[in-house]
C-alpha cells in the first residue's frame, strides 16, 4: 500500500528570508514530500521588500531543494493550502514567546478547515535569536547582516539601504 503525500506549507513574511527560515525549510524538506514556501503579500507589515523581491530572494537561497517551491499570496493561508493541495502548516517557533501566538493561529487554522494540520519546529539553537525585523532593523543601521541571512539577501539588503539613503 502506497503512503499518503504530506504536503506541507510554511507561510510567512520573510521580510527577508534568514538563516533560521533557512534551517527550518531544509528540515521540513527532509520530513515531507513537497514543502510550498508561501510568502504573504501582507501589506499591513510594511514590508521592506516588495512581494516579487521576497519571493525571488527565497527561490535564490533554496534553488537547491528539488522538493521546495516558493510562491507568493494575498488570500487567507487556509484557503491557499486548500487550493494547493496542502494539508500540514509549518509554524516556526523561536522561543516561547512565540507559542501563544502560533497556538491562537493553529486554532483558528483548525476552526476555518479541520483537515489542515499545524506542526511546530524549532530552529537550530544558533538561529533562536535571530529574526527578519532584526535583521532588518541592523541592516538598515548599516550593520553587518552576513551571519543572518544567505549572502544574496546581505546584498540585496545593502542595495536597497543605499537606494534609501538621502541624496546629500
Amino acid at each position: 500500500m502506497t503512503q499518503p503525500k504530506r504536503n506541507a506549507l510554511y507561510p510567512g513574511t520573510f521580510d527577508p528570508i534568514t538563516n533560521g527560515h533557512h534551517d527550518l525549510v531544509r528540515r521540513a524538506a527532509s520530513i515531507f514530500d513537497r514543502v510550498v514556501i508561501a510568502i504573504a503579500a501582507n501589506p499591513s507589515k510594511a514590508p521592506r521588500f516588495s512581494l516579487e523581491t521576497r519571493v525571488e530572494l527565497a527561490r535564490a537561497v533554496l534553488a537547491d531543494l528539488p522538493n521546495v517551491e516558493v510562491m507568493g499570496y494575498s488570500e487567507l493561508t487556509v484557503e491557499f493550502a486548500r487550493k494547493n493541495g496542502l494539508n500540514i502548516v509549518i509554524r516556526g517557533l523561536r522561543a516561547v514567546s512565540d507559542f501563544e501566538f502560533e497556538f491562537q493561529l493553529a486554532n483558528m487554522s483548525r476552526h476555518l478547515d479541520p483537515d489542515i494540520e499545524t506542526v511546530f519546529m524549532t530552529p537550530k539553537e544558533q538561529f533562536t535569536y535571530i529574526s527578519s525585523t532584526l535583521v532588518r532593523e541592523i541592516a538598515a543601521l548599516g550593520g553587518n547582516v552576513s551571519e543572518f541571512v544567505h549572502p544574496i539577501v546581505a546584498d540585496a539588503l545593502r542595495r536597497h539601504r543605499e537606494t534609501q539613503r538621502p541624496k546629500s
